[in-house]
């Protein structure tokens, strides 16, 4: 299948490693130009860009710190410079939300609080409301935002959501709304899509070790799961992909779960 995206520019935030990487490396397998955005980690973000070519596309490497204003506008300012246009977003850089004692009440943590809440929703608001007069311009493009399955399940049966995120669940769940009300906005100024990808528990070349730590949840995740294994980023990138690209022509307003069914 013909996805449509040779010589498209691409925008992947937090693309220096793990699911950022496989998301950028398989949109430059189907020919795309990607940006690289990344928060700190420039060695990383040079692998990363490394891989994009030898996919087949072109890399364009730019810093990009989540919910910093001036930041989303230089991120968008050089992809426009590198190529004088932005086909697809993707919205996957995160601030992490970690874990607290089971013990430890939300109400009680410090003032990190707000940077977990404001950071993760205003960043990819930020960058959307930069790239949207853009895509009107073109009558076409593709937004894709990253989620968690936090906001609807926790990993175990009797979960729902976790300790330690609720602020990060917060702002994820606030995206879903976001996104489904500019599908509507955007949609009606040309081919422009606007769509979550909720993934689960997905292996990352970064995540392994901590996998290997995690006092089985690993195990009874996958154990509940249909397919009775946990996903790799590359196939939550496959998803991203296809969601990003022409051959997405009508889908938009949702939300995808991908977490191998569990």
């Amino acid at each position: 299948m013909d996805l449509g995206l040779t010589g498209r520019t691409v925008i992947v935030t937090g693309a220096s490693g793990g699911m950022g990487r496989e998301v950028a490396r398989t949109f430059a397998a189907e020919g795309a130009d990607v940006v690289v955005g990344y928060a700190s980690n420039a060695a990383d973000a040079e692998v990363t860009a490394k891989e994009v070519e030898r996919a087949g596309g072109r890399a364009l490497i730019a810093p990009y710190g989540l919910g910093e204003p001036a930041s989303a506008r230089a991120l968008t300012d050089a992809a426009l410079q590198w190529t004088g246009r932005i086909d697809v977003l993707v919205n996957n850089a995160l601030r992490p939300f970690g874990f607290r004692p089971p013990g430890d009440r939300f109400e009680e943590v410090g003032d990190d609080w707000r940077s977990k809440l404001h950071d993760n929703i205003d960043g990819p608001v930020e960058l959307t409301r930069l790239v949207a007069p853009v895509m009107r311009g073109q009558g076409w493009g593709r937004i894709v935002h990253i989620s968690s399955s936090l906001v609807t399940e926790g990993v175990l049966e009797t979960d729902q959501g976790r300790i330690g995120a609720e602020f990060y669940a917060a702002a994820k769940a606030a995206l879903h709304g976001f996104s489904r009300s500019t599908a509507f906005s955007l949609g009606r100024d040309g081919d422009i899509l606007s769509n979550v990808v909720v993934p689960g528990l997905t292996r990352t070349f970064r995540n392994e070790e901590r996998m290997a730590n995690s006092m089985g949840v690993a195990e009874r995740y996958s154990a509940r799961a249909p397919l009775g294994r946990l996903l790799d980023a590359t196939e939550i990138a496959r998803v991203v992909v296809f969601l990003g690209s022409a051959a997405n022509t009508g889908i938009t307003g949702q939300s995808v779960s991908v977490t191998a069914g569990a």
